[in-house]
């Protein structure tokens, strides 16, 4: 299979610092007087994006509630409305979005809260909440809207009562986008933690129960058809607790995340659904022992993940076997792991191309990706370069055909090594640090660039 690599002679000028590479900080909006939750001290949680009227809007919740802001022009942000939620203050850990059709779908999974509906479709102008309840909803911990199916499907849904209250999946109705109604309960397990759907193919993250992808196309409760797992998968490389995933345009490959210090994200081959099989596996290259993903998304090549202490990072999957990092920006400063802190989550669906990330310290951000400038090159001979083992703790072999020039560099920009060589290289790597670094090779007047990791 071929192999997409970043072409660019000037990588090592492109990283602006040794947070980021490849991206521009457009805004960033964080206030001060809202507090941070008990439990891990976040004031922010989860962002989402939307277009209406030629306008680009970000959405970030808070512990106060949800925010809104009109980012068509980045580096002139207003915030445009807010919607107070039914519950606030230091307990609010968790809030998700998705909006459909004109209205904006809000829940929140502590406290007294309600399933918030608001009409966005005059934005920036107005908004209007249509529906502010907890007679269907009290808590939920996410939520995802089936456009082709108007399915809005709630994980994790707690509702008003005692007793049996809790529900792993609801799935409601949005026929009448302003009052849904229930569809369907699926509880086969204890809990449903996320969930992506198309056209009512769920692929449900179940936490420490793995993944299971289920079909609701057929179901229909007057006559008794229920729904029908196609597959699951419970065992495989640095499997933790199941927490969110995402599936590629084509529907041949699903991304997925266990949030785990440490564990490493998965890509699946899922062109069998009763085979769900674990092509690749990738991080963020910070830290083998700590790093921990929390929230993905695909958009056409790439895939944007928070990765809580880290920041945001960008992976090209053109090639689902061989990831590789593109760009990334740390938006918490910080550099130890404790608890779960830094970025929550990432929308990158805007029409100008332009990424949103929350972080839950910190707040807002709009960053430009700079790499859709340079030249992606289509290796016509994978042998130019080759390393491994990758990653690596001590030693790393370079094997290529030909004569060429081999630099090495931190993920600062910083020249490590430069040396002629010629068909391959071992270098030894035991006085560097761990984390990411870059290989460049120069031969026949083309650059090529390879990252590896350092255990």
């Amino acid at each position: 299979m071929k192999r997409l690599l970043l072409l660019c002679a000037l990588l090592p000028f492109v990283v602006s610092a040794q947070n980021s590479l490849n991206t521009s900080l457009l805004y960033h909006w964080m206030d001060s007087t809202i507090i941070g939750t008990t439990l891990y001290d976040n004031a922010y949680n989860e962002v989402w994006g939307m277009a209406y009227n030629n306008k680009e809007f970000a959405v970030i919740g808070s512990t106060d509630g949800t925010h809104i802001f009109d980012v068509t022009d980045p580096v002139a942000s207003t915030q445009v409305a807010y919607i107070p939620g039914a519950a606030q203050g230091a307990a609010i850990v968790h809030r998700d979005y998705h909006d459909f059709d004109g209205y904006l779908y809000i829940v929140c999974d502590e406290g007294s809260s309600t399933l918030q509906i608001v009409d966005i479709s005059n934005l920036p102008n107005s908004f209007n909440i249509v529906y502010d309840s907890d007679s269907l909803i009290k808590r939920a911990h996410n939520i995802f809207i089936d456009e082709s199916t108007s399915h809005l499907y709630v994980c994790s849904e707690k509702q008003i009562g005692v007793g049996n209250n809790f529900n792993a999946l609801h799935i409601y109705d949005l026929s009448n986008p302003e009052l849904p109604t229930h569809w369907y309960t699926y509880n086969d397990v204890s809990h449903v933690h996320d969930a992506y759907v198309k056209n009512d193919t769920a692929f449900l993250n179940c936490g420490n129960q793995g993944l299971r992808i289920v079909d609701f196309s057929m179901v229909a409760p007057l006559l008794a058809v229920m729904h029908e797992e196609l597959g699951s998968l419970t065992t495989y490389p640095d499997a933790g607790y199941n927490h969110s995933g995402w599936l590629t345009d084509d529907g041949n490959y699903y991304v997925m995340a266990d949030e785990n210090h440490g564990y490493e994200m998965k890509i699946l081959d899922v062109s069998d659904y009763s085979n769900p099989t674990v092509v690749s596996t990738f991080f963020s290259g910070v830290s083998q022992m700590e790093s921990m993903p929390h929230n993905q998304i695909i958009n056409g090549n790439y895939v944007y993940t928070a990765h809580y202490h880290d920041g945001i990072y960008i992976h090209d999957i053109s090639d689902p076997n061989n990831p590789i990092l593109v760009a990334f920006y740390d938006t918490f400063d910080p550099t130890h792991y404790n608890s779960y802190m830094g970025a929550w989550g990432v929308y990158p669906f805007l029409p100008s191309g332009n990424i949103l990330v929350s972080d839950m310290q910190t707040g807002l951000y709009v960053f430009e990706i700079d790499y859709d400038g340079h030249t992606l090159l289509e290796e016509n001979s994978v042998n130019n370069l080759k390393l491994f083992p990758n990653p690596t703790k001590e030693m790393l072999n370079i094997q290529f055909e030909g004569e060429g020039l081999l630099k090495m560099f931190d993920v600062s920009g910083k020249l490590l090594q430069t040396k002629l060589v010629m068909g391959g290289e071992v270098l030894n790597l035991t006085e560097l640090q761990s984390g990411f670094y870059v290989v460049q090779l120069e031969i026949e007047k083309k650059v090529y660039h390879q990252k590896f990791i350092k255990q």
